[in-house]
C-alpha cells in the first residue's frame, strides 16, 4: 500500500484485488493533475453536487470525500477497492455514493470529473449518460494520461457535451476542459449496439465497455469451434463472460447444464444477460454475477469453466489476471471438472495450468491461438 500525497491530503491506496509483490500503484499522473488543479482553482465547495467517472481505486473519490461525490464505474474491482481504500484510511464508507455503469442517474451535476477510459466507445456512452444531467453551471474536466488522449477523444467531448480546450501535459499526464452547450444536438447514443453471429440466427448484444463490439475476435471464434458437447446435466462457467456468446454456444451444446456467466463489468454481464435471454426466451434459466472471477461460486461446484483471460486490468497489462483466473477455477471445479481456455500461443499459459492443475491438455491450435484443457485430479 503506497502513499498518495496530494494538495486534499495524505491517503494510502491500494489496488484491488490485493496482489503479493505489487509493482503497480492505485492511482496515476492524471489523479494528481486533476487533484491539483480542483485545488488551485477552488473548484468545489460544500454545496457543489460533484460526479466522479472511472476512479479506478478510489483515488479521486478518497480525495475528494469531503464534497460527498457520486461514483460511478463500470468495474466492479474499482468499486470494491475504491471502498477497500476508504476503510483503510479509517473514513466512512457511505461519504461516497457508489454507482455502476448500468444504473440511471438521477438529478444535476454542478461538477463532473471523468478519469478518460482507454475504450473510445465507453466514453462516448458516459458522456451520453451525463448530458442530461448537467445545466448551465455545470463544469466538467476529464483527465488522463497523454497517450489515451486523442483529437478522436476531444471530438466526443466537443461533439456530445460542447466546447473544449486542453492543458499542458504535466508528468506525461494532460487535463480536458469541457463547456456544456446546452444546443447542441450529439445525435443518438449507439449504444447498447447488437449483431448477428456468424452462421446463426443469434443477436449478439454489445453495451460499450464489452471487448469485440463488431463481431467475433479472432480468438473467441476459434474456441466456439471446440466447445464441448454433452447431455448430461453440468454446472458450466462463462468466466470473463463479456458479451456472453461463448456462453450462449455452451448452452446450445449442452441442453440440459446450467449456466453461470460471471464478468467484473457490469456492462459486459448486462450483455451477456440480453443475448442468453434474446436465444433462449424462457426456455433455459441462467445466472448473470458481476463479481471478481469466480467469487461467490461454491468450492468443488462446477464441471466445467469456459475462460478467454483478458490480458489486462484497467491500463495495466500482464498475465495476473489470468493466473487468478486459472487458480480460482481449480478452486471451483468439481473433482474430475475441467478448464478450457483459449489464448495467443506466446501467452504460455500452459505453464501456468501445469504449475496449478499437474496437468494440461493441447485441444486446438493455430499459428496464433491454442486452445487448452486442464482437469482437477
Amino acid at each position: 500500500m503506497e502513499k498518495l500525497q496530494v494538495p486534499q491530503g495524505e491517503f494510502y491506496l491500494a489496488r484491488y484485488p490485493k496482489r503479493k509483490k505489487e509493482q503497480l500503484r492505485a492511482w496515476d499522473a492524471a489523479d494528481e493533475l486533476v487533484l491539483n488543479h480542483i485545488h488551485e482553482q477552488s473548484w468545489l465547495d460544500t454545496e457543489t453536487r460533484l460526479l466522479i467517472i472511472n476512479d479506478s481505486f478510489g483515488a479521486l473519490s478518497i480525495a475528494l470525500a469531503d464534497y460527498t461525490p457520486e461514483m460511478s464505474s463500470d468495474s466492479y474491482l474499482a468499486i470494491q477497492g475504491s471502498r477497500a481504500n476508504l476503510n483503510a484510511n479509517g473514513m466512512d464508507v457511505s461519504t461516497v455514493s457508489f454507482h455502476s455503469s448500468m444504473d440511471k442517474l438521477q438529478g444535476s451535476y454542478d461538477r463532473v470529473v471523468i478519469k478518460i477510459p482507454k475504450s473510445l466507445a465507453q466514453l462516448e456512452v458516459q458522456l451520453h449518460d451525463i448530458r442530461p444531467h448537467l445545466h448551465a453551471g455545470s463544469q466538467v474536466i476529464a483527465a488522463g494520461m497523454v497517450k489515451t488522449i486523442h483529437k478522436s477523444t476531444l471530438a466526443l467531448f466537443e461533439k456530445i457535451i460542447g466546447p473544449t480546450h486542453t492543458s499542458l501535459a504535466r508528468k506525461k499526464a494532460r487535463l480536458v476542459f469541457c463547456e456544456f452547450d446546452a444546443e447542441l444536438n450529439p445525435g443518438e447514443n449507439p449504444y447498447p449496439s447488437v449483431y448477428t453471429l456468424e452462421n446463426t440466427d443469434y443477436k449478439i448484444t454489445n453495451h460499450a465497455s464489452v471487448f469485440s463490439r463488431q463481431g467475433l475476435d479472432i480468438g473467441t471464434r476459434f474456441l466456439l469451434q471446440h466447445i464441448p458437447a454433452s447431455t448430461l446435466p453440468l454446472t458450466i462457467v462463462d468466466l470473463g463472460c463479456g458479451n456472453g456468446v461463448v456462453g450462449l454456444i455452451a448452452a446450445e451444446r449442452n441442453p440440459e447444464a446450467e449456466l453461470i456467466f460471471t464478468d467484473e463489468s457490469y456492462m459486459a454481464v448486462a450483455s451477456a444477460k440480453a443475448t442468453f435471454t434474446a436465444a433462449f426466451a424462457e426456455q433455459r434459466q441462467a445466472t448473470f454475477q458481476v463479481a471478481d472471477g469466480l467469487e461467490g461460486i461454491d468450492d468443488n461446484s462446477v464441471d466445467l469453466i469456459l475462460n478467454n483471460p483478458p490480458f489486462h486490468q484497467h491500463n495495466a497489462i500482464g498475465d495476473a489476471v489470468a493466473g487468478q483466473m486459472f487458480s480460482a477455477a481449480k478452486k471451483a471445479l468439481k473433482q474430475g471438472g475441467e478448464l478450457w481456455i483459449v489464448g495467443n500461443r506466446h501467452l504460455a499459459y500452459h505453464t501456468k495450468l501445469k504449475q496449478l492443475f499437474g496437468n494440461y491438455q493441447n485441444i486446438a491450435s493455430n499459428k496464433k491461438f491454442v486452445i487448452l484443457k486442464a482437469i482437477k485430479r
